[in-house]
């Protein structure tokens, strides 16, 4: 098992593993806050395809700005590992909730179902497709509140991805390899939110080819679910795309409607209550309950503690053809394995990604734990300069359909553990002397009034240490990059060949065109990279 440890992290446990990599409890060395770390498997990341669309995956979420989203706070590739590092979320898939407590009260479900659709509205927002919304990539936090995890298999809107997704939650399109669209996603919460009513799932075929007849065509067992919310069901089950609401967001406007007639103006209230309650349930399941007192000094660093809105903020670790005989045997291969297409131009629609202080090298190797047996991520947090993140580490027990997420999604159910035993440090060793081969600027936004957000991707051949120099400018002019505006930022990084980080800046000069600047030293082969952008104050005639 391969024991690389993202540089500048100590781990406590496992809070999941599956196909395609694991989740683990983490604390920041430089400020103690707690993270969750997702590690592409082995296998996979030795295949560069897999390695692709896990980067891809970290593109995404760093520019997926929600508060219903886990978030995202650093990407870190090496020669010996890959890993996304994430919001950890106090709390349990929505899987281990329903297998252990059985299905929801109404207002309960409701509850819950629109905190993920609004993880899933701000994702359509950037015209991104979940593809594989189900129980196990939702988690319930302790206060009743819900997010949406797991952005694996991804991709943009009207994408023509192949087969992909779970099959219990698939839609009809999905099914038959269609373009993908907002409607697949409302599909599968839907789908879920039958479940957690009924406590099965709406379609139970015995085979692939089965399965995939009833989603494309059976009836929708509406007569199944609560007369009051019949309709939502029959509208977000509808076989044809365009007969469900076209964007979550919209089917959130339709589940309050018909929540508020049925349950009166206090239903999200007691519906919260609920969740919170059954949470409590499972105390010893949460990762604060099993994480490690921590000593690490944090005066070094001040931690922001206002919600995560629009905007980086400071780095604080803390989206019907008929399947059968020949057609069948080929999903079920497709499915099996988790053959799955790329998340593509998704990957590009990253807007933020993370910064972390100085990593230093050094591997740790996290003492044995017993199987996962439910989910969990924690409270918002990050760290130093003026940063910011964007989604968590998922898990849930796999679907006894089988679960066809593709490649790096790996989140799974966290659960029980033994004591997190001690990490035990290896050797350090002298990092590789790091040439920059390319440093790139993607993804500048305005974010507020004053204030803009842009990632910036390094590459390198080596894994020594390197400086990373952010400048702003303001000017009136397209082309040149201006004014310096207020200081330049500066990263320190080693023991990794990849680096994906998230800036924000907080302009103090008026001009029409922002710009943003990324040097290295040593300095980058294709030399320093900038973005300009023309702000919404301005209106060129």
């Amino acid at each position: 098992m391969n024991t690389w440890v993202v540089p500048g992290y100590t781990e406590s446990h496992e809070l999941g593993s599956g196909a395609s990599g694991r989740v683990v409890s983490a604390v920041h060395g430089d400020t103690g806050v707690p993270v969750a770390v997702k590690y592409l498997s082995e296998t996979l990341r030795e295949r560069p395809g897999f390695v692709h669309e896990f980067r891809a995956e970290a593109r995404l979420l760093g520019g997926l700005e929600s508060l219903h989203v886990t978030g995202f706070y650093e990407y870190v590739e090496s020669p010996h590992g890959a890993a996304i590092v994430m919001e950890l979320v106090d709390g349990v898939s929505l899987r281990t909730l329903l297998k252990r407590q059985g299905p929801l009260e109404p207002e309960a479900a409701l509850v819950l179902l629109k905190g993920s659709l609004l993880g899933l509205a701000d994702a359509h927002g950037i015209g991104v497709v979940h593809r594989d919304y189900k129980p196990e990539n939702v988690l319930v936090a302790s206060d009743g509140s819900s997010k949406l995890v797991d952005f694996g298999i991804a991709v943009d809107a009207g994408t023509s991805a192949g087969v992909a997704g779970t099959p219990s939650y698939m839609a009809p399109e999905q099914w038959t390899g269609e373009p993908a669209s907002c409607a697949t996603d409302v599909y599968a919460a839907t789908a879920t939110f039958f479940e957690c009513l009924t406590g099965h799932k709406p379609y139970t075929g015995e085979n692939l080819a089965e399965l995939a007849l009833q989603h494309v065509d059976a009836p929708i067992p509406v007569d199944e679910v609560p007369e009051a919310v019949r309709e939502l069901v029959r509208r977000g089950l509808a076989k044809e795309p365009d007969e469900r609401p076209s964007q979550a967001d919209a089917f959130v406007a339709e589940l309050e409607t018909a929540a508020l007639t049925a349950y009166g103006p206090d239903w999200e209230e007691r519906g919260r209550a609920r969740l919170a309650a059954l949470v409590a349930l499972l105390a010893m399941l949460l990762p604060s309950a099993r994480a490690p007192r921590t000593t690490t000094d944090t005066a070094r660093t001040i931690l922001s503690q206002k919600p995560h809105l629009g905007g980086a903020r400071a780095w604080l670790p803390g989206r019907p053809g008929m399947l059968v005989s020949g057609s069948a045997v080929l999903l079920g291969v497709l499915l099996t394995y988790g053959i799955h297409a790329a998340p593509g131009a998704a990957a590009q629609r990253s807007a933020q990604a993370l910064a972390t202080t100085s990593a230093h090298t050094g591997a740790a190797s996290p003492g044995d734990t017993a199987p996962p047996t439910s989910p969990s991520p924690s409270d918002d947090a990050s760290p130093s300069p003026t940063l910011s993140p964007s989604a968590s580490a998922s898990t849930g027990t796999p679907d006894p359909t089988a679960s066809t997420t593709s490649a790096p999604t790996s989140d799974t159910t966290t659960g029980a553990t033994t004591a997190p035993a001690t990490p035990t440090a290896s050797s350090p060793t002298s990092p590789a002397a790091a040439a920059v081969k390319n440093v790139a600027v993607s993804a500048l936004q305005q974010t507020g009034p004053s204030t803009a957000a842009a990632t910036v991707d390094i590459t390198t051949d080596g894994t020594g240490p390197l400086t990373l120099t952010v400048s702003w400018f303001t000017g009136n002019l397209a082309g040149p990059l201006g004014s310096p505006d207020g200081a330049s930022q500066t990263f320190e990084r080693s023991g990794a060949t990849h680096y994906t980080l998230a800036v924000q800046h907080t302009f103090q000069n008026a001009g029409c065109y922002w710009a943003v600047q990324a040097t290295t030293t040593p300095a980058a082969a294709s030399g320093s990279s900038s973005q300009q952008i023309l702000t919404r104050q301005c209106e060129l005639r």
